[in-house]
């Protein structure tokens, strides 16, 4: 799974530079601009050590994530 972001210029989405492969799959989430979201500080807490987490590498496959949810 590739996470990547943009912007819509134009009323075309622009991507950061991201290799996709042809025939992608993709899923668009919107913002809007009122949209927010607040964390108390256990859940920042989590998210902060997750991120950590993936930038170390430390990540599961899409396949390994749904042979979880599909076991249970």
């Amino acid at each position: 799974m590739i996470v990547t972001t943009g912007k819509v210029k134009h009323g075309v989405i622009q991507l950061e530079p991201t290799v996709l492969t042809e025939g992608a799959r993709v899923t668009i989430l919107a913002w809007e601009d009122d949209d927010t979201f607040e964390l108390d500080a256990t859940d920042e807490a989590n998210l902060l050590a997750a991120i950590a987490e993936a930038e170390r590498g430390e990540t599961l496959s899409a396949a390994e994530v749904l042979a979880g949810i599909q076991s249970q």
